[in-house]
């Protein structure tokens, strides 16, 4: 089993990108531009006409890949993609019907762009809005979309394009992945959490009222098209929300990213062009490496899951909607964190310190609010339903060092200390 530790090994052996911001330290990484890599190959895919790519951010997308043999996948990203969504989709997709499946807020800001572009490429499509919101990650709403497939007559050889942040992501890939027992998908996300995370990796799904994300399916996307300038309309607590996920990634696998982050988070937030563009860049190249070597989480795969099992028990137990998932991850994050002060060497009071004092300066919440009904009792309790426990027992994912984690199991008599701030 590969570990976090191979994560910057290989890294560190890839060839040198040269970077969008000047003070980012010796990074590397495999994104690459203006190429479409598939199973048959690479072709220049993006126009370097700035009458084309009319943008305040770049002319032409970054271009992370996702290596999974036959089922490999671009991530573009980038400013201005936007008006080119038919001609990006036209050469991952053969068909002629796609449904778009958007959230309900894009109706009049996106969505109309999306459908243009796609009938300019010569795409016949339709729509179909779901309301924003955890609560739509559901049975009744994934219901529903199957009844918009079968009731337009979607064959085989049609495609559904999630439009908007991770619950249409997820809720409209899992009706891809059921339809017909599978089609095509493109994932167009609207949100900075969904660019950095759910829109990469194929983890589709829904809710149930025991436990987040337990009713779902491994289901790869075709493209990811992440265009940044959508994000200018974001508003800014969803934007401070996504940090948690970007600081993530500098904890599991990249001690030089959490670096950059510590002197750029506020540049990243406040979504200076050339800062946005590496955070989404190296988030999407972690990731993107993870996946690749672990598509299905039987190892690898659970580093992703730093702070989401004590992130997961406080959205679970507050009920949905209570806590934006980054900031209950934010919070998670720390917290299990702290279970490694005085088991890990690697991981000193000075990492605990430097781990809050980022989260801090992200704007995001680095405990429970002081009139938090919940206890440790009930975040124990919806840790049990976590999808990472195994035989029963609950696992975390903990660090050795910055750069470095591992998952492990801890007694709830071993977690409960953490949680009351112990």
């Amino acid at each position: 089993m590969l570990s976090a530790a191979r994560v910057q090994t290989v890294f560190a052996k890839a060839a040198p990108v040269k970077e969008e911001s000047g003070n980012q330290g010796d990074f590397k990484g495999s994104a690459r531009q203006g190429k479409h890599c598939h199973a048959g190959g690479c072709r220049k895919l993006y126009s370097a006409n700035p009458s084309r790519n009319r943008s305040l951010t770049m002319t032409s997308p970054i271009v992370v890949p996702v290596s999974l043999g036959d089922r490999s996948y671009d991530i573009l990203i980038g400013g201005g993609l936007l008006p080119q969504t038919g001609a990006f989709i036209r050469n991952v997709f053969s068909g002629q019907r796609v449904l778009v499946i958007a959230d309900a807020n894009l109706r009049e800001v996106y969505a109309p762009k999306v459908l243009a572009a796609l009938a300019a490429a010569g795409i016949e499509a339709a729509v179909v809005f779901a309301p924003a919101g955890e609560e739509s990650k559901s049975v009744a709403e994934l219901s529903a979309l199957w009844d918009a497939l079968v009731g337009g007559r979607y064959g085989r050889d049609a495609a559904i394009v999630a439009l908007g942040g991770g619950v249409i992501g997820d809720l409209a890939g899992f009706a891809a992945a059921s339809y017909l027992r599978g089609i095509d998908f493109i994932q167009i996300p609207t949100s900075l959490l969904a660019m950095v995370d759910s829109s990469v990796g194929g983890k589709t799904g829904i809710n149930h009222p025991l436990g987040k994300n337990l009713l779902g399916a491994f289901w790869q996307p075709r493209l990811v098209l992440a265009d940044t300038d959508v994000l200018q309309t974001l508003p800014r607590s969803e934007r401070i929300s996504a940090l948690a996920e970007i600081i993530k990634y500098g904890v599991i696998a990249d001690a030089a990213f959490f670096a950059w982050l510590e002197a750029n988070i506020t540049s990243v937030r406040d979504l200076e062009p050339a800062a946005l563009a590496h955070a989404v860049k190296r988030s999407c190249e972690v990731k993107a490496f993870v996946v690749g070597n672990d598509e299905r989480e039987s190892g690898l795969r659970e580093i992703l899951n730093f702070g989401h099992t004590i992130g997961h028990a406080i959205e679970n137990a507050a009920g949905y909607g209570e806590f934006r998932h980054g900031e209950a991850i934010a919070i998670g994050m720390i917290a299990e964190a702290a279970l490694a002060l005085g088991r890990e060497p690697g991981w000193t009071a000075e990492s605990q310190a430097r781990l809050r004092a980022l989260i801090g300066r992200a704007g995001l919440p680095t405990a429970l609010p002081s009139d938090s009904t919940l206890t440790p009792a009930a975040l124990l309790d919806a840790a049990r339903s976590d999808k990472k426990n195994r035989a029963g027992a609950v696992r975390y994912v903990i660090p050795k060092r910055i750069g470095e984690v591992f998952t492990r199991k801890f007694s709830d008599a071993e977690v409960e200390p953490v949680l009351k701030g112990e």
